[in-house]
């Protein structure tokens, strides 16, 4: 007699922003069902494919195995896990929790640990920040990088095979350090493009073909082809918002120290982000360093 195959993992999708929401097409696509919550009720066109509106996170959970967070931070999840009508409210079955969000190691660890407690075990967390950018969100190519159990982070790397590549990193924040490590990389990469896009045209040199030319080169990158037509035409409608970077090198910052290192580069990357928000360009996107340089 053939054994039955395994029931499908049903899937929810929370925060559905610029990276949320193509994340959630990608699997609604690929596994045909969908649950998914939110402010408002506005997504309309998922709802036309086949996704199923939840009223409330609780609801999201009862219809799901699998529940993807794509919030900000930490402080944006506890509020909806939170409350009668939160995710855990009433949970009465295994569910994991993914966390998308770039936040703290520790905290991810502390939050996992609280609500392992508040659901008798029902509840298991995988840190899973990605990167890729809105771009890599929607061709499904992120790079996922998890923390958590074995176990926990097959369940978690077989639902999310549509958007992207999966590693498991370690225990539980190790996806966390990971992107703070990633973090760490895109905001030099993006400061260095944007005062060499300055430097190049004061002297007189077309920056679109400077980055043509040099894009051939060890200068090339997957930042700079996302970001070379935003840098040469001044470009800073979002795609990947500036303001989120100073959170992120604020835990790359929290890494180093729980490391005993001593960084060169971070202190002035976070100076320098710093101040790019408190001079009013933090909603813009991250090729805003240009007008920083620009504007000092």
């Amino acid at each position: 007699m053939t054994a039955a195959p395994p029931p499908a993992t049903r899937i929810g999708v929370m925060g559905l922003g610029a990276m949320g929401l193509p994340m959630a097409e990608n699997l609604l696509t690929a596994h045909g069902a969908l649950a998914i919550t939110g402010r408002t009720r506005r997504y309309h066109a998922l709802e036309e494919r086949g996704a199923t509106w939840c009223e409330t996170p609780r609801a999201l959970a009862a219809r799901s195995d699998v529940v993807l967070a794509m919030l900000p931070d930490l402080p944006e999840l506890e509020a909806v896990l939170a409350g009668e009508e939160g995710l855990v409210a009433g949970l009465d079955h295994p569910l994991v929790l993914l966390v998308g969000s770039t936040s703290s190691p520790t905290g991810v660890r502390a939050l996992a640990a609280d609500l392992h407690a508040q659901t008798r075990g029902l509840l298991h967390v995988v840190d899973c920040p990605v990167s890729g950018g809105e771009d890599g969100a929607v061709a499904g190519s992120l790079s996922i990088m998890m923390g958590g159990d074995e176990a926990d982070t097959a369940v978690a790397a077989r639902a999310l095979a549509p958007c992207g590549t999966s590693v498991r990193l370690g225990p539980l924040g190790a996806g966390e350090v990971a992107k703070s490590c990633n973090q760490l990389v895109v905001s030099a990469t993006m400061l260095a493009l944007a005062e060499a896009t300055v430097l190049a045209e004061r002297s007189g040199i077309d920056p679109a073909e400077l980055w043509d030319l040099l894009g051939r080169g060890y200068a090339g990158s997957n930042l700079l082809s996302s970001r070379r037509d935003k840098l040469v035409e001044r470009d800073y409608r979002p795609s990947g918002v500036a303001k989120y970077m100073v959170k992120d090198l604020r835990f790359a910052d929290d890494v180093a120290a729980a490391t005993r290192t001593h960084p060169v580069l971070l202190p002035a990357l976070r100076a320098a982000f710093d101040e790019l928000v408190e001079r009013g360009m933090g909603d813009d996107d991250l090729s805003v360093a240009r007008k920083l340089v620009e504007d000092r």
